[in-house]
């Protein structure tokens, strides 16, 4: 069940983190904090119980903070970046200088549908939630997160381009 948790996680993640810059930005290294409420996934009460016992935790309002490289041609895009290899692809529904709203639907691992709505303040600020409602492995899957993004430099350093991953 773990894998199942962290599985969604790097998904919407990742998700968050790309959708939200897609023609919006600065170029350069960026740190994304994302605060995901607990996933509504179905685990029967013993597994529970024995995850619990060894210390496993389900994420829920805790905030993951994580820094995503942009390249110019990132920002640029008109569209947002491809997550296929999760079996899921983005369609920008709404874009203004201002805002993004964009749905998401997988049919990998996960199946099912998602919704993102990203506020920009500027070229170095963007906030947004997200929802997801589907399947991962034949269980039902409900979850919500906000994040945001603040620009920290042109220099990326060491971090790889999002374009990259």
């Amino acid at each position: 069940m773990k894998t199942h948790t962290s599985l969604l996680v790097a998904a919407l993640l990742l998700a968050s983190a790309g959708l939200a810059l897609a023609g919006h930005g600065k170029a350069g290294l960026w740190n994304v904090s994302t605060t995901m409420a607990a996933p509504n996934v179905q685990i029967p009460p013993q597994a529970l119980a024995q995850m619990q016992a060894m210390g496993m935790k389900m994420p829920g309002g805790q905030t993951v903070t994580s820094q995503i490289c942009m390249t110019q041609a990132d920002v640029d895009a008109d569209k947002p970046p491809s997550v296929q290899r999760d079996g899921c692809t983005s369609n920008i529904t709404s874009k203004s200088a201002s805002s993004v709203t964009a749905e998401m639907v997988c049919n990998g691992e996960m199946q099912g549908s998602g919704h993102v709505q990203i506020a920009y303040s500027g070229e170095s600020h963007y906030e947004g939630s997200y929802t997801f409602k589907g399947v991962m492995r034949g269980h039902p899957v409900e979850t919500s997160s906000n994040f945001k993004g603040d620009w920290v430099k042109a220099d990326c350093g060491a971090v790889k381009p999002y374009s990259a991953k």
